[in-house]
């Protein structure tokens, strides 16, 4: 399995603006696809975005209620992904987490069930 450590969540105002790390350790992720999820309180963990690698180009895919605001990257060097979050709004409060180890996915319907390496979350609280 992959070690994963998030970092970056804290407290914004609505309509700032945040950048979460997720550090993999362990077997290498270079070539693999890594994920963000998030679980909102009393609320099931969701889908935010996801990036693959492959022969040197990255693919990307977002929810719905992130597309425009929200940037998935990554540092193969550095074994990170990033979550670039853009114009956030109070209902994008949530414990953020990082995925990896893929199993039986869907690249364009990602879920909780298709990722066996989960990190421990970090917070994101978007108020004024």
């Amino acid at each position: 399995q992959v070690q994963l450590v998030e970092s970056g969540g804290g407290l914004v105002q609505p309509g700032g603006s945040l950048k979460l790390s997720c550090a993999a350790s362990g077997r290498t992720v270079r070539d693999s696809i890594m994920a963000w999820f998030r679980q909102a309180p009393g609320k099931e963990r969701e889908f935010v975005a996801i990036i693959s690698w492959s022969g040197g180009n990255a693919d990307t895919y977002y929810a719905d209620s992130v597309k425009g605001r929200f940037a998935i990257s990554r540092d193969n060097a550095k074994s990170t992904a990033y979550l670039q979050m853009n114009s956030l709004k109070s209902e994008d409060t949530a414990l953020y987490y990082c995925a990896a180890d893929q199993i039986g996915l869907n690249f364009y319907n990602p879920a909780v069930r298709n990722f066996q390496s989960w990190g421990q979350g970090t917070q994101v609280t978007v108020s004024s």
